[in-house]
């Protein structure tokens, strides 16, 4: 199967499960966000951004380097397997105690019966990552998306329920257990692993010096991409953090949906062309393209309608949530395309690379996020971001077209070119939209700006010479 087969093949396999697994978690949301008040979202979120850390612990980089590592046997990957499944365990266990020590700093006893309860939720999340790597590993895309649309609709459900049952936030922690639980228990009959009582070191080599650097980048990117929350819900209150959560997950909607359908296929595919840097370079661009002339022409439709969609979905009560969101619209298509980036730098073995786009990275988002929060307001925050994000584009770029690619920076950005067109065309309209359609209902509203956007978009691909670009990049060859 050629290269660009099998691209289109895993992309739109992934893109079925992906969209139907957001589509679900979405509703969710919608639902619990109108069930649940700010402050009982707020103080998960704070439990979450500490969980992500202690997920980024087990994982060690580990998942990533199963994957680009062609060589290992199954017995190694069984004593990986253990190793994780014992890690997980500890890690867990030092969760929960940890309870009293995050409760006292964030000042709030409520989150010690939280903390352990997650511990639960974190040792299933553990459990599940060598098997999620193995599928991608095999390309196993079907099962996998299968396994998570399965378990993202009965938890769901679950969640839903205990939410009218008054568990308040237990309604969300209980969910996010149940999902875990029935995710590991449908793939991990397809993997064949096993759990040994020899874990040897020696197994654990071939997969060590990738995974150092893959870890230590998670690490970094960790704080880089969590700093915000931790700060927010320490200096800030509970309702503003679950505003800025609020905002900032919709934010990624976007980038989930489109790049988390592309992403897990690349490495898998592209590790394959590792010494062969100029097929991973045109695909990188051509890659970059169409998220650019998605996301581009996305982040101008959500920026002027950040208040219907956040009225429309989840309710007044959210009202704080949408100045925020329009601020960080402006990073969307920005994002997008640097979440690309990460499986190129894997496909291509330079995870140094990527270690060191992830120290700038952070440094950058650090400064931009203290400096937000010191103001007090989670608009300055937003803001900040969206200017971090902007410079990170830059030097990742940089790392990639000229350290890697040996190539001028000039290629990959004129690429920006057409997309940048199109988005142009759609703000005059919908500025237009605006300015004589503003006493309208918000329903009405949203409704005229898409259809206003979608016109626009295929106006603008048409004169611009790429309206089959996206159909030639997404058919599927017999």
């Amino acid at each position: 199967m050629g290269l660009n087969k099998e691209l289109k093949n895993g992309i739109l396999i992934s893109a079925i499960g992906k969209y139907s697994y957001y589509i679900v978690q979405f509703v969710v949301l919608a639902i619990l966000s109108r069930i649940l008040k700010p402050t009982e979202f707020g103080i998960v979120s704070i439990i979450n951004v500490i969980i992500i850390f202690f997920q980024m612990l087990i994982d060690m980089g580990i998942g990533p380097a199963i994957i680009q590592n062609k060589t290992l046997k199954n017995n190694q990957i069984n004593s990986i397997f253990s190793f994780t499944i014992l890690l997980s365990i500890a890690l867990s266990i030092l969760f929960a105690l940890l309870s009293g020590p995050i409760a006292i700093f964030y000042n709030s006893n409520q989150l010690i019966g939280v903390c352990l309860v997650m511990s639960i939720a974190l040792l299933t999340s553990g459990l599940n990552m060598v098997p999620q790597s193995i599928l991608l590993k095999q390309k196993k895309f079907l099962k996998m998306n299968i396994a998570q649309v399965t378990s993202s609709i009965v938890s769901g459900i679950v969640g839903i329920i205990l939410a009218t049952c008054q568990f308040s936030y237990y309604a969300l922690v209980i969910s996010a257990i149940l999902k875990n639980l029935i995710m590991l228990a449908i793939i991990f009959k397809q993997t064949n692993l096993r759990v040994t009582k020899n874990i040897r070191l020696v197994d654990l080599k071939p997969i060590y010096a990738f995974s150092k650097n893959q870890f230590l980048f998670n690490l970094i990117n960790y704080f880089s991409r969590n700093l915000d929350n931790i700060l927010i819900g320490k200096f800030m209150t509970l309702k503003d953090l679950s505003y800025y959560d609020r905002a900032y997950t919709l934010s990624l909607y976007p980038n989930q949906i489109l790049t988390n359908v592309i992403t897990p296929v690349i490495q898998p595919v592209m590790s394959e062309y590792e010494s062969q840097k100029d097929i991973i370079k045109r695909t990188y661009l051509g890659i970059t393209k169409i998220l650019a002339f998605i996301g581009m022409p996305l982040s101008v439709f959500l920026f002027f309608s950040s208040k219907e969609i956040i009225y429309i979905l989840f309710g007044s009560q959210w009202t704080g949530s949408v100045l925020t969101l329009q601020i960080l619209s402006l990073s969307i298509w920005i994002q997008m395309i640097l979440s690309s980036t990460g499986s190129i730098f894997q496909s291509v073995n330079r995870t140094d690379l990527l270690l060191l786009s992830g120290v700038l990275s952070t440094i950058l988002n650090i400064i931009g996020i203290v400096v937000g929060v010191f103001t007090g307001k989670i608009e300055y925050v937003a803001l900040m971001l969206v200017f971090s994000f902007s410079i990170n584009f830059i030097q990742c770029n940089y790392l990639l077209m000229v350290k890697i690619f040996k190539t001028k920076q000039k290629e990959f950005y004129i690429v920006l070119l057409h997309p940048l067109i199109i988005s142009s065309m759609i703000i005059a309209s919908i500025l237009i939209v605006e300015y004589f359609l503003e006493s309208y209902s918000l329903y009405l509203l949203l409704i005229i700006k898409g259809v206003i956007s979608i016109i626009m978009f295929v106006l603008g691909m048409k004169i611009t010479g790429n309206v089959n670009l996206l159909y030639k990049f997404f058919k599927r060859e017999g």
